[in-house]
C-alpha cells in the first residue's frame, strides 16, 4: 500500500485544450505522414472554398497552387484561392486559429462538420515548418482587403495574430486566399491530389477548378451554370434525440420566458415535422400531460421521454430542405465531362432517413467511351459532394456493388463500367473520424442498391439495343456477301447488265435494315 501511495503522489493530472489534443493525435484527422497530410490539406482548403461559394449561389472559381520549396526536406507551399463570400475580418482569427469554431454547427448539409479541418492543417504546418497561415479575404462590397498571418496557441486553443494589414479593394474583389507552408511529399501525394481534383470537378460541374504544380497542370471549366439550391438550416428530428439534446433544447427554449412553456409547445417549436396534433398524439401515447411545464421534467423523466420519442412510429419522415443534392441532370453532366463515357444513366432518389437524419442517394452508371476496362466496376464515392479516395473496401457502396449479379444486366467482365455513388445528409454515417468510408446502415444500403439497380436496368436496355443494332449490321454484311454472285446470275438469265441488279439488290437490303430500325423505334416509343 505504501508503494501505491508513493506512485499516486507522483501522478500528474492535467487537462488538454482541443488544439493540444489534436496536436498530439494528428493521425485522427488524417495527418499521419507527409503524403497524407499534403492531400488532406488541399482537400480541406478546396472544400472550404466550395462551401463559401455554393451556399451563397456563387459559381465557384477555385485556383489551387502547389510549390515545392525544398524537395530534400519535403517543404511544400499550398495556396488556394476562391471567389466566395469571404470571411468577416473579426472572425478570421478564430476561424483559422481556434479548434472547434466555425459556422457548420447547425443541422444543414455541409462538407465539413467537426470544425477542425483547416485548423488541423494550420497546426500541422506550424509543427512541421514553424510557419504561420496567411489569409487574405474580403467580403462582397468590402472597401478593404484584410491580410492576416497567424498561428494557434496550442495550450490555450486561441489564435496568435502575427500580422494584420489592410489593402485598398478598388477592384471590389471578394473571396479568400489561404497559404500554408508545411512538410509534404508532393511526388507521393500527386496521384491522389490529381484524382481528388478530377472527382471534385465531376461532382461540381458548375465549378471552374485549376491546379498548378511543378509537374502537373489541370484546368476544368464549368460545364453548367446552375448551382444546386443551397440547404436550409433544419431542426432535430424526434427520432434522433437523447437526454443531453433535450436538456440543451429545454434550456434554450425556456430562457427569458416569463410563463413556463408547456411540453406540447416545446415539441412543436423545436423538432422537425412535429405539428400540434402529432405532438398531442405522441404525448397521449407516451402517457404525458401536454400542458405539463417542461421545467418540471426530472432526469428520469427526460430519459423516459427521449426513449419514447425514439420508439414512436407516428413521426413524419424528416424533410429534405436541409439537404442540397446535385440532381440527376448535373450529375450526368459531371460524369460526361470527366469520364467521357458512351452511355450514362443517373438518378436522384427520393429523400429517406436513418435515426432521424434525412439523406438522399444519387447514383450514375457510366459505360464505354473512356471508362477504363476492368474486372470489377470502377467505383467513385462521394459524401456531401466530397470525393472519398481512401478505405474503399470498408465502404457500404463497395459491398453493394460487389453483391450485384451484373450478368442480369448484360454486363460481362472485364468491362468498361463505372458506378458513381453520392450520399448527402445532415449527418453522414462515417465509420471513423477519417471520414473516408460510409458505414453499413441498412436504410442507406437499401437506397444505394435500389438506385444502382434502377440505373442498371437503363443500361441493360441500352446494351440490348446495341446488340440488336449489331445483329442488323451482321445481317447486312452477311447478305451483302452474296450481292455480286446473285447479280451475276440474274444478269446471265435476263441478259441485263450486272451493275443494274447489284444496285437494286443493295437498295433492297438497305430498305430492309431501315424498316427493322423504324419498327424497333416505334416499339421503343410505345414503351
Amino acid at each position: 500500500m505504501v508503494l501505491i501511495d508513493e506512485l499516486l503522489s507522483k501522478e500528474r493530472f492535467e487537462g488538454l485544450s482541443p488544439a493540444e489534443f489534436f496536436y498530439r493525435n494528428r493521425e485522427i484527422a488524417g495527418f499521419s505522414n507527409p503524403v497524407r497530410a499534403l492531400y488532406q490539406t488541399i482537400r480541406e482548403l478546396v472544400e472550404n472554398s466550395l462551401d463559401a461559394t455554393e451556399l451563397y449561389g456563387i459559381l465557384p472559381e477555385i485556383k489551387v497552387t502547389v510549390d515545392v520549396i525544398s524537395p530534400e526536406k519535403n517543404i511544400v507551399k499550398v495556396r488556394v484561392e476562391d471567389n466566395g463570400v469571404g470571411i468577416p475580418s473579426s472572425e478570421v482569427p478564430n476561424v483559422f486559429g481556434r479548434v472547434f469554431y466555425g459556422s457548420k454547427y447547425v443541422i444543414r448539409q455541409s462538407r465539413g462538420l467537426f470544425g477542425l479541418g483547416v485548423k488541423m492543417a494550420v497546426l500541422y504546418a506550424q509543427m512541421t515548418t514553424g510557419s504561420p497561415v496567411r489569409v487574405v479575404t474580403a467580403t462582397p462590397r468590402s472597401r478593404r482587403i484584410h491580410e492576416f498571418e497567424l498561428m494557434i496557441d496550442i495550450t490555450k486553443n486561441r489564435p496568435r495574430i502575427l500580422k494584420h494589414n489592410l489593402i485598398d479593394n478598388s477592384k471590389r474583389w471578394h473571396g479568400t486566399i489561404v497559404e500554408l507552408t508545411l512538410e509534404g511529399n508532393w511526388s507521393g501525394a500527386r496521384r491522389k491530389v490529381v484524382e481528388y481534383i478530377k472527382r471534385t470537378a465531376l461532382i461540381a460541374p458548375y465549378a471552374t477548378i485549376t491546379l498548378k504544380s511543378p509537374d502537373v497542370e489541370l484546368h476544368f471549366k464549368r460545364l453548367a451554370y446552375k448551382v444546386p439550391e443551397p440547404p436550409e438550416i433544419g431542426r432535430p428530428h424526434p427520432r434522433g434525440v437523447d437526454i443531453e439534446l433535450l436538456k440543451s433544447l429545454i434550456a434554450k427554449y425556456s430562457s427569458g420566458r416569463e410563463d413556463p412553456p408547456t411540453l406540447v409547445d416545446f415539441l412543436v417549436e423545436n423538432f422537425e415535422g412535429v405539428g400540434r396534433i402529432t405532438a398531442e398524439s405522441f404525448l397521449k401515447w407516451a402517457g404525458y400531460d401536454p400542458e405539463m411545464p417542461i421545467g418540471s421534467l426530472t432526469i428520469e423523466a427526460l430519459d423516459d421521454l427521449a426513449r419514447k420519442m425514439r420508439e414512436y412510429d407516428g413521426w413524419r419522415r424528416p424533410r429534405a430542405h436541409s439537404l442540397s443534392p446535385l440532381g440527376s441532370e448535373l450529375l450526368s453532366k459531371g460524369v460526361q465531362g470527366i469520364l467521357r463515357p458512351e452511355f450514362v444513366a443517373s438518378i436522384t432518389r427520393k429523400p429517406s432517413s436513418y435515426g432521424g437524419h434525412p439523406f438522399v442517394v444519387e447514383v450514375a452508371l457510366a459505360w464505354g467511351g473512356e471508362v477504363p476496362v476492368s474486372d470489377h466496376p470502377l467505383l467513385l464515392r462521394f459524401a456531401n459532394k466530397i470525393p472519398l479516395l481512401y478505405d474503399e473496401g470498408a465502404d457500404v457502396s463497395r459491398k453493394v456493388v460487389d453483391k450485384i449479379d451484373w450478368n442480369t444486366y448484360k454486363v460481362k467482365f472485364p468491362a468498361p463500367l463505372a458506378v458513381i455513388v453520392h450520399i448527402c445528409s445532415t449527418k453522414i454515417p462515417f465509420k471513423g473520424v477519417g471520414k473516408e468510408a460510409i458505414a453499413d446502415v441498412p436504410e442507406v444500403e437499401r437506397e444505394i442498391e435500389g438506385a444502382i439497380r434502377e440505373c442498371a436496368r437503363k443500361l441493360r436496355r441500352y446494351l440490348t439495343q446495341k446488340e440488336k443494332e449489331l445483329s442488323l449490321k451482321l445481317k447486312y454484311v452477311t447478305i451483302s456477301k452474296y450481292v455480286d454472285e446473285v447479280a451475276r446470275a440474274l444478269s446471265i438469265i435476263t441478259g441485263d447488265r450486272q451493275e443494274v441488279y447489284r444496285r437494286r439488290l443493295e437498295e433492297m437490303i438497305r430498305s430492309y435494315i431501315l424498316m427493322k430500325e423504324v419498327r424497333r423505334g416505334v416499339r421503343k416509343s410505345k414503351r
